[in-house]
């Protein structure tokens, strides 16, 4: 049987009929390895990965796990809340830390190895952390997909001895979706999301005011044209904008008026890009009987 449930904003959180015999087994997985870690720092965005992860944590530990978010220029103010609002409606216990990877010189000449930089400011401040408080354990929300790619992040995470626990259970991106909608996260099905300065070109320099004109111009288009997934790419005086498919028409025949903003950001020319949002960003099915409709 399929429950739902509303919340006072109208957003439907859906439970689904239950898991699969191999995804229970991996859920099982993740709260041994969890339950086995003594207090643990959780590493949390917001995003489904990390939000799956606290959350089992939290039911698995109880006071014995603490998430913790990171305030820095990479990540927008919206977000930060909206993860903040999230775990308070989980009942989630999440504290706010500041990370000053901009003053990495390292981070800010933006090569290849830019997440690295980001991801070892990120674990330092976990570590003392850990190391003043008593904590036992760091982990973060890395996937079995991870495991495909070139993530200089996850190097960082070994150097730091952070744990995986949903790749040690083999948990992958299409199951952790699956799990956060059987679990009643509203973010289960939310867009696939990096740090703003991932939108500037690797060999330019990341800056504050770079990353400001990102998360303004892209928080005006998801709020004037209620995209749902949108990267501003900050090319020097170019913006070029990647939206997905079916969204692409509708900016194209409101390019003029997308200009004009990206203009005011401080940019002099604005390309819609005809190959749109390419990364892919698996989803569960509908649910028999049921509704995939997003959470707005």
């Amino acid at each position: 049987m399929i429950a739902s449930r509303q919340d006072e904003t109208g957003s439907v959180a859906l439970r689904g009929p239950g898991l699969g015999p191999e995804l229970e087994r991996k859920r099982a997985a993740l709260e041994r390895i969890l339950s086995g870690l003594g207090r643990t720092l959780v590493a949390y965005s917001g995003g489904v990965d990390s939000s799956v992860l606290l959350l089992v944590a939290a039911r698995t530990l109880g006071q014995d796990a603490l998430g913790v978010i990171a305030r820095s220029p990479s990540l927008p103010e919206t977000e930060l809340q909206a993860a903040l609002e999230l775990a308070v409606s989980n009942g989630v216990t999440v504290r706010v830390i500041e990370t000053r990877e901009l003053e990495r010189e390292e981070y800010r000449r933006n090569g290849s190895d830019r997440c690295f930089h980001c991801k070892t400011e990120l674990f330092e401040r976990l570590e003392a952390l850990a190391s003043l408080e008593g904590w036992d354990s760091i982990v973060y929300g890395a996937l079995t997909d991870d495991l495909a790619e070139v993530r200089p992040g996850m190097v960082a995470a070994e150097r730091h001895r952070v744990r995986a626990p949903l790749i040690e259970s083999g948990i992958g991106k299409l199951e952790v979706r699956i799990l956060a909608r059987d679990m009643g996260l509203k973010v289960w099905n939310k867009p696939q999301a990096a740090c703003l300065a991932s939108r500037i070109p690797h060999g330019s320099e990341v800056t504050p005011s770079k990353l400001a004109q990102v998360e303004r111009g892209e928080a005006w288009l998801r709020v004037s044209f209620g995209v749902g997934t949108v990267r501003l790419r900050h090319e020097g005086m170019r913006a070029r904008i990647e939206v997905r498919g079916p969204d692409i028409p509708r900016l194209q025949a409101d390019v003029d008026s997308i200009s004009l903003k990206m203009k005011d950001l401080g940019f002099s020319s604005v390309e819609i890009d005809p190959a749109g949002y390419r990364r892919p960003d698996p989803q569960p099915g509908p649910i028999e009987g049921g509704s995939n409709a997003e959470s707005r």
